[in-house]
């Protein structure tokens, strides 16, 4: 293919994009289908998806970073920039073009940025490359840059690494990476997933702020069509490699033509009310042959408000009073630092009931669930489980007390061996604490189980990279239950899963509170999704407890500033009309 030169209003435009992986069997299977879109001027495009539909793969495309042997690209698809075709270019005039002219944020800024460099000598390399700068020279400029996406005290911080940064000043620095050569096409492939609420609100007004005043382009990745509002101008929604919705973001949003739009926005859990029982893509579409239709069977649970809150008068099944945990690091040659991570938490935990943990990176909610398993140790404090003190107790008697305190953790692909099969997952606990009389019964109870939490029979014979991640989530939750825990804490289990598979865990665990009676404490920096499923909520920051509400009652008057702000940082997407 030679390069084209081609006349058009747009700066990029994508035409009848075809890409297709190498699979198991050596055959190619297309997973871009012929997708044609637009990106005009000193404009912000976001494009929408789940895991799967082929954003990722659009952009990667597009910056000619696709694996090389497999993956190929149709003879007829075209990526036309200011005229050009990048995929006419040989690799050197595109490396050239990428980089400077199109520039791209990843998603997770810890497996972008490289270990052994400071992040100064990160950006200026890019600096010397491009723009041909030398050391001196380039070195200010990263300075520079490093003031303009906001990090502090960038004169230290030019010489620190990756590691001595938090995860927002992280992605500010793949953010002044981008910027560096001032491109006129900035990719965002999902920028923001990872992060609390503010700093997420913070990324997201400094792209804006730099989209504005470098009268950038942008192309924002996301499967958050909340955050599509905050930023985008035009929105495309993707599914299973093929376009299925695309036109201006507050068309888009607030009057949504194709039912897997539609379905996209009601899975998502919204503040102004709680359904029974969260919407699911296949409440909104059916299966027919090789085709997804329309098919609106949103139950009266769909419909139906769930009553949420503590009267004064519940049960309680956990009571922890003046918990506090420390870390320290070593001063000098005989001295140390103390880092009081949790400065005496106490609050309550209903039985059957659900207390939402929030507050951002380094609050001190992860350590309170670790602390309460028992998998770091306390500085101090009492956890009454049945009037006695879980964390005085040998590890012999804790051991008894264990099997009722379980934990979900945030990463099911970490959480479960790989080297098991599923059925061994969630048989080991039961052999360990003496549960079932035989294998046999034990595999039977692991069979039950997974159709409670709708797994198919087979799966117990498979392993955990055979499943997607909100498969290996309901795999994760099963092992749990293998044990009739009574307290589960769900440490960010939904936070790493698209909308729709979020819908489905969170109506599992809902599903099993309600059967079983389980009392959770869950952990999360997503403020929807807190609201949606607790009964109370406690707000931390820096290791203290600054509130603690009902939540309905805290998000409609909270009362410490420190609420107000995280409160404030929500994505205001509005859906209410749709349903």
């Amino acid at each position: 293919m030679s390069e084209q030169q081609t006349t058009t209003s747009a700066l990029l435009r994508v035409e009848n994009l075809s890409v297709s992986f190498k699979g198991e069997n050596k055959q190619f299977i297309e997973t871009v289908k012929g997708i044609s879109f637009e990106i005009p001027p000193n404009t912000t495009v976001a494009l929408v998806g789940e895991s799967g539909s082929g954003k990722s793969v659009t952009s990667l495309a597009t910056m000619g970073l696709l694996p090389v042997g497999q993956s190929r690209i149709a003879e007829q698809s075209k990526i036309i920039f200011e005229g050009i075709d990048l995929l006419s270019l040989p690799p050197k005039k595109m490396r050239e073009m990428c980089g400077k002219e199109i520039a791209m944020i990843f998603q997770e800024p810890m497996s972008s940025l490289n270990p052994v460099f400071t992040v100064g000598d990160q950006i200026a390399e890019i600096l010397r490359l491009h723009l041909n700068m030398g050391r001196k020279q380039a070195r200010q400029r990263a300075l520079e840059l490093l003031k303009e996406v906001g990090i502090p005290s960038p004169e230290t911080k030019i010489d620190a690494f990756p590691s001595q940064l938090s995860g927002g000043q992280q992605q500010r620095v793949m953010i002044a990476m981008a910027i560096a050569c001032e491109p006129k096409l900035l990719i965002a492939d999902e920028p923001t997933t990872a992060l609390d609420v503010t700093i997420q609100k913070q990324i997201l007004d400094l792209l804006e702020d730099l989209r504005k005043r470098r009268q950038m382009s942008m192309l924002f990745i996301t499967h958050d069509l909340a955050l599509v509002s905050e930023i985008a101008d035009e929105v495309i929604v993707m599914r299973h490699g093929e376009i299925r919705e695309q036109g201006l973001a507050k068309d888009v949003l607030e009057h949504p033509k194709d039912a897997y739009t539609k379905a996209l926005l009601m899975c998502r859990p919204q503040l102004s009310h709680r359904p029974y029982r969260l919407p699911m893509i296949s409440d909104f579409m059916k299966r027919e042959g090789d085709q997804w239709v329309e098919a609106q069977n949103l139950s009266e649970a769909n419909r139906a408000e769930r009553s949420r809150g503590l009267v004064g008068d519940e049960e309680i099944i956990l009571e922890v009073q003046d918990l506090k945990k420390s870390f320290y690091s070593r001063k000098g040659l005989f001295g140390k630092d103390e880092f009081k991570a949790v400065k005496g938490a106490s609050f309550k935990l209903a039985k059957g009931k659900t207390l939402g943990l929030v507050g951002e990176s380094g609050s001190g909610k992860t350590t309170i669930g670790l602390l309460l398993m028992r998998l770091q140790e306390s500085t101090g404090g009492k956890a009454l489980f049945e009037g006695k003190d879980i964390l005085a107790m040998s590890e012999k008697e804790f051991a008894q007390y264990q099997r009722k305190i379980q934990i979900i953790f945030q990463n099911p692909y970490a959480s479960l061996n790989p080297r098991f099969t599923v059925g061994q997952i969630l048989m080991e606990p039961m052999q360990v604490h003496h549960i079932g009389a035989n294998d046999a019964e034990r595999k039977k109870m692991a069979l039950e189980l997974l159709e409670r939490v709708s797994l198919p029979a087979q799966a117990f014979d498979r392993y955990p990279h055979e499943f997607s991640g909100g498969q290996r989530q309901r795999i994760a939750i099963a092992r749990c239950l293998t044990l009739k825990p009574e307290i589960l804490i769900c440490d960010e289990s939904v936070s790493a899963l698209d909308v729709s598979v979020q819908a489905q865990v969170l109506n599992l665990l809902q599903d099993l509170q309600d059967e079983f009676g389980l009392s959770y404490i869950f952990i999360s920096h997503d403020l929807s999704v807190v609201k949606y499923i607790s009964d109370q909520i406690m707000v931390m920051n820096h290791g203290d407890i600054v509130e603690i509400e009902n939540s309905d009652e805290l998000y409609r008057a909270p009362k410490h500033e420190y609420t107000k702000r995280l409160l404030s940082a929500i994505p205001q997407g509005s859906i209410e009309h749709i349903g």
